[in-house]
């Protein structure tokens, strides 16, 4: 058997690693490293794909969220809701613009953003809404898009991990996440769905304005070279990244099917195992698996994760703590018992091996090992 990994990006290279390798040479040869044209037929082909007007890419996701609050022009002591149950880039850029997070629970079933949640957490300074599409399915946008049109509100996604996913509305139209807020920002982080090389990130948007706003932002502030019309930063998709990302676009659906069909292996395994809840699917979106995380009853979450690790099973907890409690926000003034569902989320969850290359044989060595643990006692 294979060694297992949480992400197989050396199988992967091995597949589609001869496209890979004549794509990164086409770079290399042109010597245009910084906005050659790889990048601008990446944005194009990435915006067919998704079905949005504009994609403006940048460095990485966090510069990607950081670039859509200034575009909107927030400014500081506006708050901006968003999940406690995220990584800490989406809250991170918020406080670093002088703006005030404000944090609402996940539903416990989905992981994302509670839609009351949020509408409770309205106040008169209240500006904008982040849903976080979280381990691969998409927030209840079509509500979110309901309270944000009552209360004049703005939408940034932050679909880092959702790319491919579609929230599908009642009027029975998919829409593909990212492409449905204001803003769509993106990842391409090596583990994500759509990976890079490197670093790299998008912005999503069918707005005109707000699409030129971006890539001025994005670039110093310029839309003629040196004449600077807004405060920016220096924030771009390099060329060799562009081009690895026009050729893993071409395989993401297929990759995307080949972590749908994981998770079903995993779920038909432990779907009859009273100690594992396994992921809710939701009605209103598809799933693309960028994690497979089960949750765990009865407080045995940390003893199967040392058990799986003696096993060489690798897994992960996404995420340990919540935002609340973090030092880096005790700013905020939020206290241990203040987010139940997150906290007790934090206790549960733990992500198995989730990639397009896991075989049958890496499945059942994996799902038999979490069995094993529970039949123990």
């Amino acid at each position: 058997m294979k060694e297992l990994q949480m992400v197989d990006l050396r199988s992967q290279y091995e597949r589609i690693g001869a496209e890979i390798n004549d794509a990164i040479q086409s770079v290399l040869k042109s010597a245009a490293f910084i906005k050659g044209p790889e990048v601008k037929l990446f944005e194009e082909e990435l915006q067919r794909y998704l079905g949005v007007k504009h994609v403006i890419t940048c460095a990485n996701g966090t510069d990607a969220l950081q670039i859509a609050m200034m575009a909107l022009g927030l400014k500081p002591g506006d708050e901006v809701i968003t999940t406690n149950f995220t990584f800490i880039a989406t809250v991170e850029v918020v406080a670093l613009l002088g703006l005030k997070p404000i944090l609402v629970e996940p539903e416990e079933g989905s992981f994302n953003i509670s839609a009351a949640g949020i509408k409770k957490a309205i106040t008169p300074r209240t500006k904008a809404i982040v849903p976080v599409h979280l381990f691969g399915q998409c927030a209840s946008m079509e509500d979110i898009a309901k309270i944000a049109v009552e209360h004049n509100l703005f939408i940034i996604e932050d679909t880092a991990q959702a790319t491919g996913a579609a929230c599908f509305f009642s009027d029975g139209k998919p829409r593909k996440a990212g492409t449905i807020g204001d803003i769509g920002t993106t990842s391409f982080f090596p583990s994500k769905n759509l990976g890079c090389y490197g670093d790299g990130g998008a912005l999503l948007t069918d707005n005109d304005n707000l699409a030129a706003k971006i890539r001025s932002i994005s670039n110093h502030g310029m839309k003629v070279r040196y004449y600077h019309d807004d405060i920016g930063v220096n924030s771009r998709l390099d060329t060799i990244q562009a081009a690895v990302l026009r050729v893993k676009l071409k395989y993401l659906d297929s990759f995307n099917r080949s972590r749908l069909e994981a998770a079903d292996y995993y779920d038909r395994a432990f779907m009859n195992c009273p100690e594992i809840i396994i992921p809710e699917r939701i009605k209103y979106s598809s799933h693309i698996f960028h994690q497979y995380t089960l949750k765990i009853r009865n407080n045995r979450r940390n003893e199967l994760k040392e058990y799986l690790g003696k096993l060489n099973i690798p897994s992960m907890i996404y995420y340990p703590v919540p935002l609340s409690v973090q030092k880096a926000f005790s700013f905020m003034g939020y206290k241990e018992g203040d987010f139940p569902v997150t906290e007790k989320l934090c206790t549960e969850v733990i992500s198995l091996p989730m990639h397009p290359d896991l075989d049958k044989e890496q499945l059942e060595y994996i799902t038999n090992g979490v069995l094993k643990f529970f039949e123990k006692r």
